[in-house]
């Protein structure tokens, strides 16, 4: 099965409609599906409600459907480097959801795996365990996290062969696979794709039964949100 699609566009076109749950990789800048995000622009849809680690920059990644007011709501980790996000929130224009990190990875992965729910200490005791259930187990309280699933999940992959086994590289695996997994439909944009049988069946991080359709982007921009370089007197 060939799961390749021409363009980012062409992927997104029959698939995407206003008021629709989307789950986006990436961590900060690092693996973002940046010519997804692009073409999601393109199609003008609205009302969305993002389910990412983060909110991209004012000009890239996520921060560009803010930009155009295309996201009604946030379901996020950690959103400190967009101002236009601050903004919007701040006048009440978009609705934010904080999630602690390691409880939104798991909230996906659950989705993925058919897990409606699960039971985690993070949070308890603060405003993030406001109405929601609570149960001790072994003398310790736990909050119960209901799982998050996606309509469209866009992902971005190093290597993919044409039935949409991926290879994701060094720290782009952050948030990339279990969103993948909570996807109804997964979208992947990838730098190289191989034929099938070509990968290591060792080497794939991610198996195809989770990706619908593939597109490449060989040249992708991998900006950098923080450099710190070492002073000469260091």
């Amino acid at each position: 099965m060939n799961k390749v699609y021409e363009s980012a566009t062409a992927a997104l076109q029959d698939v995407v409609a206003n008021g629709q749950t989307l789950a986006v990789g990436g961590f900060g800048l690092c693996g973002i599906p940046e010519a997804l995000i692009s073409a999601l622009k393109e199609t003008g849809v609205k009302d969305l409600t993002c389910i990412s680690n983060n909110a991209g920059v004012d000009d890239f990644g996520l921060g560009k459907l803010l930009a155009t007011r295309q996201i009604k709501k946030m379901i996020s980790s950690y959103v400190g480097e967009n101002k236009e996000f601050e903004r919007q929130y701040l006048s009440g224009e978009l609705e934010v959801e904080l999630t602690p990190q390691g409880t939104l990875a798991e909230k996906l992965r659950a989705g993925g795996a058919g897990i409606p729910a699960f039971f985690t200490q993070t949070g308890v005791g603060t405003l993030i365990a406001e109405g929601k259930e609570e149960r001790e187990f072994n003398g310790k309280t736990y909050i119960m996290e209901e799982s998050l699933t996606a309509d469209i999940s866009l992902v971005k992959a190093y290597k993919a062969d044409k039935a949409g086994n991926l290879v994701f590289r060094k720290t782009a695996q952050n948030f990339n696979p279990v969103c993948a997994m909570a996807g109804k439909i997964t979208v992947a944009e990838v730098e190289q794709i191989v034929e099938i049988g070509e990968l290591d069946p060792d080497a794939i991080h991610l198996p195809g039964i989770y990706v619908n359709r593939i597109v490449l982007n060989a040249t992708p921009e991998k900006r950098i949100e923080q450099m710190t370089l070492k002073t000469a007197e260091g």
